[in-house]
């Protein structure tokens, strides 16, 4: 039985760090070998076999992250029903396929709506039948309007010019033919005074009689009353006949104008009336139009077509999915809750490879980092792409291990799709974080620590030798030696 050696000695004793030819270090890997080595916890480890040893020089190693994942596609486009209330399935495309834009995906029952949108389309036809009803009737009174306004505005017009016509002609000649009246009448009375005072001097000398006299005294008293009676018909003319004529001739101008706007009035509130009501049934229209087209729109929903082309996936298939229906695809005759995804149609042109990194090390990890992917369908084809974007929040690591954190990696694969890789074949992949050059280096799995000490096993004659070291940068398969 091989022993290990138990005598301490200082790495950097035994050898130089500028250069490390022919070091052997004991390597604890999957052969193992006969005898008693030391585990990383310096426990004593019993194996069988020959050991795994590892030539120590100095070189240049890349630090790198394993993890595992999935692939996704780059893009994807989520069918969901689109309907306001439950759908049943009457028809569905096939899972797998693989379908272009505008081929039919799957149709919904649509009876229901199919009568929904006949009779939104008689009350629409009512509707606007209504509307033109009562667009009719606002012409109507928008017309009767302008008539009724007219005949107020001659109205107006016309009392206007019969103020203006009595002011300027039957006031005048009233005006004038009285006094003409007057004058004429008392003119006619001096004449017949002096003819009077004539007489009786005729009369005295006996050349006229008396009864020619009692005809002039006659003729002169008629005259005065004549004159009394002209004067008092401009008397009362300018006291009574003027200011009945003028207050009437005035209050039938003021009446045609208030009468104006009584028409207005009326007329304005009757337009508006039709107005209102046409308002009212052209929203009643507009609002049975909405329903038409909602329910059209909803229709239209039954019949879901491919918006971009894509690979047929169900919602069933998706982990995260939470398909309702016990787990099993959906089919003709499933019922689907509004909004529910039904399938996805990831574009698979574009492979992006989705694994997880634990929080501790997701720090390291940067995008544009380049990395290889290498999926379980393709284990002997590793295949290169760089980090695409990193999660910003930690996800659990659920009930299996609740202390887990881990963050989202999306890496993304160079060029086209050509390999045929689908969605949610598990993959694996080695994200290059950065690289060590000119170090001396060695396996992570000969790195032990004892009693806080940090030690490496190396070959000493016929066993093995504990050496203290002092480790720098590593990888998961590496570690650098200061």
């Amino acid at each position: 039985m091989m022993r290990t050696g138990t005598k301490r000695r200082s790495w950097r004793a035994q050898i130089g760090l500028p250069v490390v030819i022919f070091a052997v270090v004991l390597v604890i890997g999957a052969l193992g070998y006969t005898g008693i080595v030391m585990n990383r916890d310096g426990a004593a480890a019993a194996t069988t076999g020959r050991p795994d040893m590892f030539v120590v020089h100095r070189g240049t190693f890349d630090m790198t992250i394993p993890t595992n994942g999935e692939m996704a596609a780059l893009q994807q486009i989520e069918i969901r029903n689109q309907l306001e209330s439950e759908a049943t399935i009457t028809e569905i495309v096939d899972e797998g396929k693989t379908v272009t834009k505008g081929d039919v995906l799957m149709r919904f029952a649509d009876d229901q709506l199919q009568t929904k949108v006949k009779d939104a389309i008689d009350d629409v036809n009512v509707a606007d039948a209504a509307a033109v009803a009562a667009k009719s009737k606002l012409d109507i009174a928008m017309k009767e309007r302008e008539s009724n306004v007219a005949k107020a505005d001659l109205a107006i017009q016309l009392a206007d010019l019969a103020l203006m016509g009595w002011r300027e002609g039957e006031d005048k000649s009233k005006r004038q033919q009285l006094q003409l009246d007057l004058e004429t009448a008392n003119k006619e009375y001096d004449r017949l005074v002096a003819r009077y005072d004539a007489s009786k001097v005729l009369v005295e000398k006996e050349y006229i009689s008396k009864d020619e006299l009692k005809i002039d005294e006659i003729e002169m008293i008629k005259a005065k009353s004549a004159a009394e009676q002209a004067q008092l018909a401009m008397d009362v003319y300018e006291k009574y006949e003027y200011p009945q004529e003028k207050a009437k001739k005035e209050s039938d101008l003021e009446q045609a104008k208030a009468e104006r706007d009584r028409v207005m009035q009326q007329a304005d509130a009757e337009v508006r009336s039709a107005q209102s009501d046409l308002e009212s049934k052209n929203y009643q229209l507009e609002s049975k139009k909405d329903r038409l087209a909602r329910w059209q729109q909803q229709l239209a929903y039954c019949t879901v077509t491919a918006p971009a082309a894509g690979l047929v996936v169900y919602g069933s298939s998706l982990e995260s999915n939470g398909w309702r229906n016990d787990g099993q695809p959906p089919q003709v005759g499933t019922k689907v809750s509004p909004n529910e995804r039904v399938m996805v149609l990831p574009d698979t042109s574009r492979i992006v490879a989705v694994v997880k990194v634990n929080e501790a090390i997701s720090g390291q990890i940067q995008p544009g980092q380049r990395a290889l992917v290498t999926s379980d369908a393709m284990p002997d084809s590793p295949l290169p792409g760089s980090v695409q974007s990193i999660g910003v929040l930690a996800e659990s690591g659920g009930w299996r291990d609740p202390n887990r954190r881990d963050y989202t990696v999306k890496v993304l694969l160079d060029g086209q799709n050509t390999w045929g890789l689908k969605p949610s074949m598990r993959c694996k992949a080695e994200i290059n974080v950065g690289t060590v050059t000119n170090a001396i280096y060695v396996p992570v799995q000969a790195v032990f620590r004892k009693q806080g000490v940090t030690l490496v096993y190396v070959r000493d004659g016929s066993g093995w030798a504990e050496r203290e070291v002092q480790t720098g940068q590593s990888s998961e398969l590496f570690v650098a030696i200061n």
